[in-house]
């Protein structure tokens, strides 16, 4: 203990730091370097030596750490060989090791990343990646793409994917489009994510890759088979695809194109594999959810309208609607937003007003031929279809179509059972109507229409009965969340599996919802508003695919449950 310190001793203790110190050393012995001084190891490449020290090498680069705190032969070589790097960038990275600073440009950053990847310079990797997702271009993107899957730099990898599959058009009227093998092509050709206008965009960018070289014509019919084909227009079939000369020249082809302008001639005579009717969606279009009409926390209805930027996480009000509409039917055609039928207080609604998101404005356009409270409303090629509903005195089962073109609604197919409630979407192409309620049953059948066919058709029956609940499809699932099964507020959510011809359950939500809207933004479900058998609700939760997990969002702040909700897209920057 004769070494302690007493406690005056202790009093007079001093601690000095010079924090500056670290940063000043480094830039030392980078001059020292610079003069060729002290340094005891030579990185060589090619005729190129670069000479340092190897403790600041090891200090700041993981591979010399590795490398010199080893028992490795080159731990005590004085002269190292660096194998298949490019020399200027290698003499970056050094300089990086001294001074924390490297200057990337678009000459650079390819040999810097492979550099910094090798070496193992997370940070500088990170940079690297970091400016080419900035740079993403429809004529270098697919080269990116490339690069980032070989050097396993997966943040830019799906970061070009995604600009990939927004701009596809663009990009396929690229260089590097022409370029792309056969595999590569397949595998772009069969994605859902595509964002494309029409199926005709697709058919386009295949054909321009085969004529660019002649050698590719006998790959034509595997390309072909991946091209939605019964999506396109019979005009199109009939004027542009049949009237190749390569298709022409093709009896596999020949036979494709025959088998879609069958079925727009004989659709219930021509069973296709599911992936052909199936419209492609670019779910990584972020969006913008509005949340329309609904109820005040008396129980009013509104006319007030909000909308969510799912990013920045927050609501905020736009311009009202003419008209106050409580369990209101919304859909989004072309970036309008429509607000269909619903319940003032008073009556239920056959008017109709649209929103154009970029004046901020609403106009009226045609009534509905009923009145309607609680319909389904979903879009399908183009058109508006509002399904089943209550008219003040009874529930539904007649159907009507609205073309924006036209500015008509006509009635279609009646469904099989009168439904006023239930959730309704568009999967498969085909629109799907799930439970409901008829005045005195809840269902928890489920039924489909096929526009090509004009018929509905029995589709799997859910797991529960529910009604007042929401329906969405997003990543080739389709997704019912909440509802009231006749005696319970529901939590519960399934999801339908195409290839098993089966429904599963998810992970409940947090907050028990009827009359909630589930709508598809993104690559996410989001579920808004709703009631808890006690209050109308004004929260919001949003479901991961991937992770199966719900998780609050940010609260509407103008309503409190039966709000009707669109995604309007937000066109690519």
């Amino acid at each position: 203990m004769g070494d302690a310190l007493s406690e005056s001793e202790l009093e007079d203790l001093v601690h000095f730091s010079a924090h500056e110190l670290p940063a000043r050393g480094y830039g030392v012995m980078e001059e020292i370097r610079r003069q060729g001084k002290l340094c005891d190891v030579t990185l060589k490449v090619g005729e190129h030596k670069f000479s340092a020290h190897r403790i600041v090498l090891a200090a700041s680069i993981p591979y010399f750490h590795a490398m010199f705190t080893s028992d490795m032969a080159e731990s005590k070589q004085d002269q190292i060989l660096m194998q298949g790097m490019d020399p200027s960038a290698l003499e970056a990275l050094i300089n990086f090791a001294y001074s924390g600073h490297i200057a990337i440009d678009q000459q650079n950053v390819q040999n810097l990343l492979m550099g910094a990847s090798f070496l193992q310079l997370q940070n500088v990797k990170e940079a690297c990646c970091s400016f080419l997702q900035q740079r993403l271009h429809p004529k270098n993107v697919l080269g990116v793409r490339t690069f980032a899957e070989t050097l396993m730099c997966t943040a830019l990898y799906e970061a070009a994917n995604s600009f990939l599959h927004q701009n596809f058009v663009d990009v396929s009227e690229s260089d590097e489009f022409l370029a792309l093998s056969l595999e590569q092509l397949l595998e772009l050709t069969s994605c859902d994510e595509l964002n494309v206008r029409a199926e005709e965009q697709v058919f386009e960018a295949v054909l321009s890759w085969v004529h660019h070289d002649p050698g590719r014509q006998e790959v034509l019919p595997e390309l072909l088979e991946q091209i939605r084909l019964p999506l396109c227009r019979p005009q199109f079939l009939s004027d542009r695809v049949q009237q190749d000369q390569l298709l022409r020249c093709c009896h596999k082809c020949r036979d494709l194109v025959d088998e879609a302008k069958d079925f727009h001639l004989m659709p219930e005579l021509r069973p296709l594999p599911a992936f052909k009717l199936r419209p492609r969606v670019c779910s990584s279009l972020s969006g913008l959810l509005y949340a329309v009409g609904g109820l005040s926390s008396t129980g009013d209805s509104l006319n007030l309208v909000e909308v969510f930027d799912p990013v920045a996480n927050f609501w905020e009000p736009c311009q009202p609607m003419r008209t106050a509409r409580s369990r209101v039917g919304v859909a989004v055609v072309n970036g309008l937003l429509y607000a269909i039928g619903g319940y003032d207080g008073q009556s239920r609604l056959s008017t109709v007003e649209v929103y154009n998101p970029e004046t901020d404005t609403w106009t009226r356009v045609s009534s509905m031929n009923c009145q309607r409270s609680a319909m389904g409303t979903v879009v399908l090629d183009g058109h508006i279809y509002v399904c089943g509903g209550y008219d003040g005195k009874s529930s539904l089962n007649s159907v009507e179509c609205y073309s924006p073109e036209t500015d008509r609604w006509t009635f279609v197919t009646e469904m099989s059972a009168s439904r006023s409630a239930a959730g309704v979407t568009v999967f498969d192409g085909r629109i799907v109507v799930s439970g409901g309620h008829d005045g005195l049953q809840i269902f928890n059948t489920v039924e489909c229409f096929s526009r090509h066919s004009g018929r509905w058709a029995p589709f799997g029956s859910m797991l529960n009965k529910r009604c007042r609940h929401g329906a969405a499809a997003l990543g080739g699932q389709m997704f019912v969340a909440g509802g009231y099964d006749g005696s319970a507020f529901l939590s519960s959510a399934e999801v339908f599996n195409s290839e098993s011809g089966q429904w599963s359950l998810l992970v409940p939500m947090h907050t028990r919802r009827s009359r909630v809207s589930l709508v598809a933004c993104g690559r996410r479900l989001y579920a808004v508003g709703g009631y808890d058998g006690q209050s109308n609700l004004s929260s919001t939760e949003t479901f991961c695919p991937l992770s199966r997990q719900w998780s609050f969002c940010a609260p509407m702040s103008c309503h409190q449950g039966g709000v009707g909700v669109g995604c309007v897209p937000l066109p690519p920057s």
